[in-house]
């Protein structure tokens, strides 16, 4: 009886996980198709000429602007390849790169990550002025901050440099076959593991650790999986378990929607701020500062008058 009772279980976390990874699919296959027409197009070189007159206003070298237009377009290794290239000899302070560092963490995969939030109940309009303009105002603040107390300008030392993008649609095809497999497993250990929690009863705990934060910014208990998932992990990840909860009426639009906010200025805090680091960046400035950045416009959200509700910000499909 215990066997079938596991079995049964078993089960249901693999259907759980490719409802979930489905869902994602839906969205991350177009999206990912759509990234790799605008990058033959050039679209990338065209954003980077745009953002250019920005950069100088953040203390860096105009040619940023293609490294911070990659970034927004592909994911952050794309950009620090980018970097490598269109950088060469420059040499950069440490608050200059982990200026650049805040940009490239808070707006990145925007195609990808715009069209999750989107099914999980961001509009578009939201992520993008979210993330393009947190990314700017934290940028913007980090730099103010370093040039007016003269710190961290002594030059940057990397650390690493990434191995170059393999070019051609088949090499492009396989590398994101690749990745989407693997998002599967993720998406499948990711339910193992909450299952587990939930069986040793340490799931509560979670949610009792978290709730002093959540309840700061307004968001409700039933978040702490899926916003630790995704601060930790990355934000389609924490998306698409939200979605499932949502679904499931686990978690009501308003918890869901600040938890989405939340997660697309300050997600994926292991990978993404490693690879940041390896350019040379300062951690507080691309860990701590963008963590207390984030809680901030949270707060202020959650605690709008009337405004801030989700259904005033046009209604996504859940």
């Amino acid at each position: 009886m215990n066997v079938r009772r596991c079995a049964s279980a078993a089960w249901k976390l693999v259907r759980d996980a490719l409802f979930v990874y489905t869902t994602l699919l839906k969205v991350m296959v177009p999206a990912l198709l759509i990234v790799k027409g605008l990058e033959w197009l050039g679209a990338i070189g065209w954003l980077g000429e745009v953002l250019s007159p920005l950069m100088g206003w953040l203390g860096l070298p105009d040619a940023m602007g293609v490294v911070w237009a990659a970034t927004l377009l592909t994911n952050i290794f794309t950009g620090l390849v980018v970097f490598f290239e269109v950088a060469g000899d420059m040499s950069l302070s440490v608050a200059q790169v982990t200026v650049l560092g805040a940009l490239m963490l808070v707006g990145h995969s925007l195609p990808v990550e715009g069209a999750v939030a989107k099914r999980a109940g961001v509009p578009w309009w939201v992520t993008l002025a979210l993330r393009l303009g947190g990314a700017l105002a934290l940028g913007g603040i980090l730099h103010w901050v370093y040039a007016t107390g003269g710190l961290l300008q002594e030059t940057a030392e990397i650390a690493w440099r990434p191995a170059p993008v393999p070019e051609g649609p088949l090499a492009w095809g396989m590398a994101q076959l690749r990745t989407l497999a693997m998002i599967y497993l993720i998406i499948l250990g990711l339910m193992v593991l909450l299952a587990v929690l939930r069986h040793l009863r340490l799931e509560r705990l979670i949610h009792l650790a978290l709730a002093p934060l959540l309840g700061v910014l307004g968001i409700g208990r039933s978040a702490a999986n899926t916003t630790v998932i995704g601060f930790t992990l990355g934000l389609s990840y924490g998306a698409g378990l939200l979605i499932r909860d949502v679904d499931a009426g686990v978690m009501n639009r308003r918890d869901s929607f600040l938890a989405l906010c939340f997660l697309g200025l300050c997600h994926s805090v292991i990978e993404d701020t490693l690879l940041i680091l390896v350019l040379g960046a300062d951690l507080t400035g691309v860990l701590w500062a963008r963590l207390f950045f984030a809680c901030l416009v949270i707060f202020a959200m959650a605690r709008w008058p009337d405004g801030w509700r989700p259904d005033r910000w046009g209604r996504a499909r859940v």
